[in-house]
């Protein structure tokens, strides 16, 4: 079943010896003899799965050649206010390749929070400009879309880039007049909402498609963007650390580039670990930091007492600073129950430092981005996972200043403990996800009903995952063949496939 020239090049057994070593090895390295080439065959099937679904969403697709000036685009990278990581540079040689190849894009972006993926996608929206397309940009929420607004006008309309924005909070005039110039071709750039998707927006020319925190919508909504255009490149875009090894499992059918390097000069946030009975001490140092004029966000697990769970709420803690402060600083309340536009206007005023500390849910997670908050408390820390943790840690160190993550908790088991140490010890999205994953497993990591996440009978995800990106690489080298689908030496692998229900109509020999 698995090529010749595959067995001989990683040494490994015959699938009988393997199964029959399996069932009464002679000793320890017999069996992990055994189990080396069966978890090698059961990826190897998967990802070859994976790679042929790839190939023919490439070959069907008739992608769109964005066949943008080089020298132009180097001149718009030189003239950025800051030089380029060598992660973004390689993402963007990875981008811009998609890009100018007559294949349709389809790629995953993720960068840790503050890595530069704005900056990489206005490179993309700048080639796509210039070489006479549109390009549009999806977030979850009305304030990172004026931020993402802000910052690409900034960087693109020097360079004669016009951009737009378009939110359910433009209406009438203003914004009939900018879907005029969407349809008429005089508008490059839209960012927005979902508001972007509705029936009356009109692109002349779209042929970039990027959507920022992927996960935050739905398939549907993502599938009408794209159909805005014909076949445009499509990029997504994530914070939200993914390991590796579940990236190219859970996103197999897509590119992945990951820019994992920060910026030079941005100060690692210093993380610290306390329990309950320090509450006082944490305050006084919140008081402390907003007295230099800095804000604070406290992030509590619940919104409202819970007789169940004995765990701080958002309600409670809004109510304990309230008493404290007593009108000397104002804290703000914020949680998942209130209307968009109440959200909304909240961090509007967080933003405008009407409030010096923001007390809320989980809601402030993804797309924040206030430069002054300098503090994030997290009460009951071991109630939230690691890569969620991180995630809230960085709605702040996005200035120049200091910035401190407390993690307040008590936790009972060792794994807790444990968990929280990981958080003091490292700042790396990447590194945090991996050790996540070790910790809670795949299935915990996704939920047990998590489509896409496929279960193994001998293969683990976690502890095979070196394995599991090897045969990712052999896989898409067979299915990219253009003899694989012919050649008599791959047919015992093709008729294994085939048993597996991958080439259905598709299926060509």
């Amino acid at each position: 079943m698995i090529p010749e020239e595959l067995l001989e090049r990683y040494k490994l057994v015959s699938r009988s010896d393997a199964v029959c070593m399996l069932h009464f090895p002679k000793d320890d390295a017999e069996l992990k003899q055994a189990r080396r080439r069966m978890v090698y065959e059961e990826f190897l099937l998967f990802q070859m799965k994976m790679q042929f679904f790839r190939k023919i969403e490439r070959e069907r697709s008739n992608g769109i050649s964005i066949d943008y000036d080089v020298e132009e685009l180097r001149t718009y990278i030189d003239a950025l206010p800051f030089p380029l990581t060598n992660a973004q540079k390689r993402v963007v040689n990875e981008i811009s390749g998609d890009m100018k190849s007559h294949f349709h894009m389809n790629r995953l972006l993720q960068g840790d929070v503050g890595s530069g993926k704005t900056v990489v996608a206005s490179i993309a929206m700048f080639a796509a400009a210039k070489s006479g397309f549109q390009s549009a940009l999806m977030v979850p929420t009305e304030i990172l879309a004026e931020q993402h607004a802000n910052s690409l006008f900034d960087l693109l309309e020097p360079f004669g880039v016009t951009v737009g924005l378009l939110t359910s909070s433009v209406k009438g005039k203003k914004r009939r007049e900018l879907l005029a110039m969407l349809e008429a071709g005089e508008l490059d750039v839209l960012i927005g909402t979902h508001a972007v998707i509705q029936e009356d927006v009109i692109f002349n020319r779209l042929g970039l498609v990027i959507t920022d925190e992927q996960h935050r919508f739905g398939v549907n909504q993502r599938r009408v963007l794209r159909e805005k255009g014909e076949y445009p490149d499509v990029l997504f875009m994530t914070a939200t650390p993914i390991p590796r090894t579940l990236a190219i499992t859970a996103f197999g059918e897509m590119d992945v580039s990951i820019i994992d390097e920060l910026p030079a000069g941005r100060k690692e946030i210093e993380t610290f670990w306390v329990k309950h009975e320090m509450l006082d001490r944490v305050i006084a140092f919140m008081e402390k930091e907003i007295a230099k004029g800095r804000q604070a966000y406290v992030i509590c697990p619940l919104i409202e007492e819970s007789e169940k769970l004995d765990v701080q709420n958002a309600v409670d803690f809004y109510n304990i600073l309230l008493t404290k402060w007593k009108g000397k600083y104002t804290p703000g309340l914020m949680h998942g129950r209130l209307l968009p536009a109440e959200k909304d206007e909240l961090m509007r005023a967080f933003n405008d430092k009407q409030i010096d500390c923001l007390v809320s849910t989980t809601v402030v997670e993804v797309g924040v981005n206030v430069p002054n908050a300098t503090m994030m408390v997290i009460y009951d820390a071991d109630r939230f996972g690691l890569a969620q943790l991180h995630q809230l840690r960085g709605r702040v160190g996005r200035g120049s200043e200091q910035s401190y993550c407390i993690l307040i908790a008590n936790p009972k088991t060792e794994v807790g403990k444990e968990r929280m140490s990981i958080m003091t010890e490292t700042s790396d999205g990447f590194v945090l996800s991996e050790r996540d994953l070790e910790l809670r497993g795949p299935g915990d990591f996704f939920g047990k009903k998590q489509s896409g996440i496929p279960e193994f009978k001998v293969a683990d995800m976690v502890h095979d995952y070196r394995v599991l990106e090897v045969a990712r690489q052999d896989a898409a080298k067979l299915i990219f063949e253009e003899d694989f689908m012919n050649q008599p030496r791959y047919e015992k692998l093709r008729n294994l496939l085939d048993d597996l229900g991958v080439f259905g109509s598709e299926k060509l020999d």
